[in-house]
């Protein structure tokens, strides 16, 4: 890795000291899916979102919530302290597009049916809202 590469990225390891996040790599759904559930709760306070992850029909919403869950957790880890209703909201959440498994499936006369099988990377943030941040 050249220089000026290793100092961007310590620069932005640096910075993620700083928020609190969790992450879920390779989750076997669509994104196109996943984002349907993330813009439900978006900007949301976490505690009010865990309870719309929670009765979502969406299967999604159940890996969505207990990664909501994980951040809170990594919250209270740095803070030392429980985090109480009201106090944190989701600032930023990321559906991104992750492998996807390429597939045959046959079909008439020698032809064949492309199966693609997409997974995703979920990135989400949690943090309190102080009075002048307008973010939501």
């Amino acid at each position: 890795m050249g220089a000026r590469k290793k100092i961007s990225a310590d620069k932005r390891k640096e910075a993620l000291k700083t928020k609190y996040f969790a992450k879920l790599n390779n989750v076997p759904t669509s994104p196109r899916k996943m984002r349907l559930v993330a813009d439900m709760v978006r900007g949301m306070e976490a505690f009010r979102a865990l309870g719309v992850l929670k009765f979502s029909s969406k299967e999604a919403s159940a890996r969505l919530e207990k990664l909501l869950r994980s951040a809170i957790a990594n919250w209270e880890q740095k803070n030392e302290r429980k985090a109480e209703s009201g106090e944190l909201y989701i600032t930023e959440i990321y559906v991104d597009s992750a492998a996807m498994l390429k597939r045959l499936r046959p079909a008439p006369q020698g032809r064949g049916y492309r199966i693609r099988k997409r997974s995703n990377h979920v990135t989400l943030f949690v943090d309190t809202m102080s009075k002048n941040d307008n973010q939501i």
